[in-house]
């Protein structure tokens, strides 16, 4: 059995779906919520105690830097993650910065900054 040809209709329908497949596929993606930096690897070199503490503060700053000239957020926990460092190295001053800082950026982890709080006194 023998197809019938195309028509004018059907071949214009065919080319206005592909030239708008095209085009969508061509769209920029949305830029991240987040900037994640180097956060994954510092986590990582914390757990695994690969990096000390100054490494992992030295870059987990400089990403800070880069999400606030890219006018995006830190990921929830950057901040804290910062906060427990400088919490291990007796900077005390440090520590409660970025536990606030964390705080006001994400109130739903006020529970979490006051658990560490708690267990890294201000005064060491």
């Amino acid at each position: 059995m023998k197809r019938p040809p195309l028509s004018r209709i059907h071949l214009a329908c065919g080319l206005s779906m592909a030239a708008a497949l095209l085009a969508t596929g061509c769209a920029n993606r949305p830029k991240p919520l987040y900037h994640w930096g180097d956060y994954q690897a510092q986590v990582y070199g914390h757990l695994t105690r690969s990096a000390s503490p100054d490494e992992q503060i030295a870059k987990l700053e400089g990403g800070l830097e880069e999400a606030r000239a890219s006018g995006r957020n830190v990921p929830p926990g950057y901040l804290a993650h910062l906060g427990i460092l400088h919490a291990q190295l007796e900077h005390p001053d440090q520590m409660l910065k970025y536990f606030e800082a964390e705080k006001a950026l994400y109130p739903e982890s006020a529970a979490y900054i006051d658990f560490l709080l708690r267990k890294y006194p201000r005064t060491q």
